[in-house]
């Protein structure tokens, strides 16, 4: 009888180690799938999967995060130290369709909105004219950047930013004039929201210092799949005010309990240029070591970045010489493959860097 309680004793303590092991193996597998292999940052060639096998650009970017990352090297930057500053049109999206989604929201808001149109000023009308020329001339006119500002500022007075937020968002719903199976606000570059992805994952922090008015950038972002909160967007600026300030300075208003910002209608700055440069230290506080721009508007931003920088510094550009994917222009692209040889940025190619631009459901017209 005891012989037999000996053999019963051992069965049992066979069938809780099988069980034990199993339940191992079974938690093993849980974390293999799910904390274990999140912790591991994907390979960047599986990160950056749009991005062709032989791109110089990307390799230079894998390099050289690869570099600023690794702990006890050379060029290893801290964290807080990696900041990368991102221009928006024609950078990370649509540039031109016919032009700005700043400047094609104006036309809309000034000759086309039937809640607004009857009420535009004659220098609103005189100005979204001046852009509907440009789209179908290519036309320069001196000054427009700035115009358009003010009128922005102007057509829009009175709005709350939620307000002013709704609007952008009802018109990034509108299709696309250029392309088939893409609204407005679906023009991002696939390519270079990886890029934004891909530098998050390794410490970056990332800015857009865009020359469109910051909340319009804001509302482009906003609900879109570039991963960038409000507070490190940074554009051009109009005024605020609260609706009962009337003409007071803000040094001799109180806001109150019954106060909502809303646009005061004036113009302040065009960031674009050598405003970049300064918007950036007074709003970000430091240098940053990475820049990715695509104009002259952005060369500021690029020297600024890559002059007497305590880090290992890089600046890309992005050539707009894809004409069969998107809207390029191949003069525009050469002037910025020279400009790149000359000042020692690092030239993308729309056509040659990028498997897709923004996706497989999207043509060009």
């Amino acid at each position: 009888m005891e012989q037999k309680q000996k053999k019963n004793d051992a069965r049992r303590w066979k069938i809780l180690a099988a069980a034990a092991l199993c339940l191992l193996l079974i938690v093993g597998l849980f974390y293999a799938l799910g904390v274990g292999w999140r912790k591991t940052p994907a390979p960047a060639k599986t990160v950056l999967s749009l991005w062709t096998k032989d791109s110089a650009a990307r390799e230079e970017l894998v390099s050289y995060v690869n570099a600023v990352t690794k702990k006890g090297g050379a060029d290893y930057i801290p964290p807080e130290d990696r900041i990368a500053v991102f221009d928006l049109d024609g950078t990370l999206f649509c540039e031109t369709d016919p032009n700005y989604f700043d400047y094609t929201l104006l036309v809309y808001r000034v000759l086309e909105d039937p809640t607004y149109k009857d009420q535009a000023t004659d220098f609103e009308r005189e100005t979204a004219q001046k852009i509907v020329k440009q789209n179908e001339t290519g036309e320069s006119f001196e000054g427009l950047e700035v115009d358009h500002g003010r009128c922005i500022a102007s057509a829009f007075s009175g709005m709350t930013i939620e307000e002013f937020n709704d609007y952008i968002q009802e018109f990034k719903k509108q299709p696309m004039p250029g392309y088939e199976g893409m609204l407005r606000g679906e023009g991002f570059y696939l390519p270079m929201l990886q890029v934004v992805d891909y530098l998050q994952e390794n410490g970056f922090t990332v800015y857009v210092v865009s020359g469109t008015d910051r909340f319009i950038v804001r509302g482009i972002v906003d609900n879109s799949p570039l991963n960038v909160p409000a507070n490190q967007i940074i554009g051009s600026d109009e005024s605020l005010v609260a609706p009962d300030q009337g003409d007071q300075d803000g040094l001799d208003y109180v806001y109150d309990d019954d106060d909502e910002l809303v646009l005061g209608g004036d113009f302040l700055i065009k960031n674009l240029k050598m405003n970049k440069v300064t918007v950036i230290m007074q709003e970000i506080g430091k240098q940053p070591v990475l820049s990715f721009g695509n104009s002259t508007g952005d060369a500021s931003m690029a020297e600024y970045v890559t002059t007497n920088n305590p880090y290992r510094t890089l600046a890309f550009m992005l050539c707009c010489d894809d004409t069969e994917r998107e809207n390029g222009n191949e003069k525009k692209a050469e002037k910025m493959y020279a400009l790149c040889e000359e000042f020692g940025w690092v030239p993308v190619s729309m056509r040659d860097d990028w498997t897709t631009i923004y996706g497989d459901g999207v043509t060009r017209k």
